[in-house]
């Protein structure tokens, strides 16, 4: 039934895609103007819709800059934020002022003094950073793969390795944003959560399906996710301690929680209910209500690290901490480059990143 309802959205998807195409047209040839900055942007985006593993990897290159002596800052969007227009990162923004991830990121990175900036027209963000830091010497791009206004000195295209952008079509028959030949605006293509122990003939034979839409020699890269033990986030769960293997309950607000599933039963955990809600979802006293209903004592309450920035505001705080006290713990998630993926992709970054050599006076 799903292919069949797949044939009939298909005419609907071939004028998307052909709007798309008409607009990338006239970006590759000059007719739009995409604007370049004086210091390099390193873009980090998708095809389709729904969860690649952007965090984890935008996060993954912010610390290997870092690593390389660069000031790194983190541009996004902003999605489902409550403000609108560019706006800088400060202690007084949360999750609903500027959105999940990017709180997220000015968790993790602000205290380094990284910069985090939200703006719908890229443009705006990058010309607020660069403003208020001139100290930045690259800007990462979160989720900017579609957005042509700006022009990125590497452009990092993730697929997932379950549902690579390969086999799929566009919106609304299938998941993509743009069809399978945006691939080749790629300088490097991530295959993302692979599995640990990825068979190298299957890896050989993901790479040959992406080299047919990606531009010939593109490194196609193969990455997994290491996860971190249970981690507290609530004072009932820094006062129960790490939790023991056993029944637990899982509360997601992201698009792909299945990897999340699989770790945790790999843990020893057994989810007796998943409250599973929609991307980017605004967790209300409900929702947290309605976890209860499930909950028994003993039993830990498992969540994202970009789900618990949405469980600060005070409202969702009494509602946890109420008596009793729901321990809730969070899976911290890191990028894992398969084989000598992190090598290939550190010499890219210092290699395209690297500022050009002094001008050498020419002697007669």
């Amino acid at each position: 039934m799903a292919h069949f309802f797949r044939w009939l959205l298909l005419p609907f998807s071939w004028l998307y895609a052909a709007v798309l195409a008409l607009r990338n047209w006239l970006y590759d040839n000059g007719l739009i103007k995409s604007f370049k900055f004086s210091v390099p942007l390193v873009g980090v985006g998708n095809l389709r819709v729904g969860g690649t593993g952007k965090t984890p990897h935008v996060a993954w290159l912010v610390q290997e800059l870092r690593a390389l002596g660069h000031r790194p800052a983190i541009l996004s969007r902003g999605y489902g934020r409550a403000t609108t227009g560019p706006r800088l990162a400060g202690a007084a923004d949360s999750a609903a002022t500027i959105g999940d991830e990017p709180w997220q990121y000015y968790e993790q990175f602000g205290p380094l003094g990284v910069p985090v900036a939200v703006a719908e027209k890229r443009r705006l963000g990058a010309e607020l950073l660069l403003a208020w830091h001139p100290e930045i010497t690259v800007v990462v791009l979160d989720d900017a793969y579609q957005h042509r206004a700006v022009q990125p000195t590497l452009n990092i295209l993730l697929t997932e390795w379950e549902q690579p952008f390969y086999d799929d079509f566009v919106l609304p028959a299938g998941r993509l944003r743009e069809a399978r030949s945006g691939a080749d605006r790629a300088d490097v293509v991530i295959v993302t959560k692979c599995p640990p122990h990825a068979a190298g003939a299957a890896q050989v034979a993901v790479a040959l399906q992406v080299a047919r839409y990606a531009r010939p020699g593109v490194p196609v890269l193969f990455s997994t996710y290491a996860y971190a033990p249970p981690q507290p986030l609530t004072a009932a769960a820094k006062a129960a301690g790490p939790p023991a293997p056993g029944p637990a309950l899982l509360l997601t607000g992201i698009a792909q929680p299945r990897p999340l599933c699989e770790q945790l039963e790999k843990m020893g955990y057994s989810i007796k209910h998943h409250a599973q809600l929609p991307d980017h979802h605004s967790f209300t006293f409900e929702n947290v209500a309605a976890l209860r209903t499930h909950w028994q004592a003993g039993w830990p309450v498992f969540t994202t690290t970009k789900d618990a920035t949405r469980l600060q505001p005070p409202a969702l705080q009494a509602a946890l901490t109420a008596l009793p006290a729901l321990p809730v713990y969070t899976i911290p998630v890191a990028v894992a480059f398969l084989a000598d993926g992190a090598a290939q992709l550190q010499a890219l970054l210092g290699a395209l990143l690297q500022p050009p050599p002094p001008a050498v006076a020419c002697r007669w």
